[in-house]
């Protein structure tokens, strides 16, 4: 199911770093799923911890869920010292990412990026507009490298519909998205809603990195 693939994924990233032997020790943990963040947090023989947050924004998980979770592992254990970074959805790199993405796959499918239009489908959310503003942020950078037509997103939750956003739009479409691998959002629902919108120009590129419902810790 979409759970088990964003475990893979993110299985799949902390041993790709962790042959980097960059440092010294490389676990992972979810939010929500197993294994639980403090499982391996707890696991760890060092004391200092870095912990990569792998989600798309600074919204509720980031501001609060994962905090809440270092705060109970520094009560259990006062040596525990941790330092950690800003999400995945905010890092700089991200973008050079997408765009590579975007233009693999318009190569792959013999569409020049200068006449492609870009769509990056995020979650999004009624009550947080963290996840919109994050998306935003990061289609204005796809758009000042000039590679592309133009680039724009795409909610799941919240309005840009993805329907609304293409409506206007001549193809070739090529919908990036901003998901944990390929779990349900990924591998279901944004297959789904661009096939519903029966258009041959729309393509799928996947998912943006192995990102998950968790942490990196390392």
């Amino acid at each position: 199911g979409g759970a088990r693939a964003i475990n893979m994924g993110v299985a799949r990233r902390a041993e790709a770093l962790s042959a980097r032997n960059l440092v010294a020790e490389v676990r992972y943990g979810f939010v929500k799923g197993t294994p639980a963040i403090a499982d391996a947090i707890y696991g760890f023989s060092s004391h200092e911890i870095i912990v990569y947050p792998l989600f798309f924004s600074e919204g509720y998980f980031t501001r609060q869920r994962l905090p809440g979770i270092l705060r109970e592992a520094s009560a259990a254990d006062s040596r525990l010292l941790f330092r950690v970074l800003p999400p995945l959805g905010v890092d700089p790199a991200l973008s050079a990412l997408v765009v590579e993405q975007a233009a693999a796959t318009a190569h792959g499918h013999g569409v020049p990026c200068e006449q492609t239009t870009v769509v990056l489908l995020a979650h999004g959310s009624h009550t947080d507009q963290a996840s919109r503003m994050s998306a935003e942020g990061l289609a204005s950078l796809v758009r000042q490298t000039r590679r592309f037509r133009s680039a724009r997103i795409a909610l799941l939750e919240g309005e840009p519909a993805l329907r609304d956003t293409t409506a206007d739009v001549l193809g070739p479409i090529i919908v990036v998205g901003l998901f944990a691998g390929e779990g349900q959002h990924g591998a279901d629902d944004a297959p789904r809603l661009i096939a519903e919108l029966k258009r041959h120009d729309i393509i799928f590129a996947g998912t943006v990195g192995t990102a998950g419902l968790g942490a990196l810790v390392v």
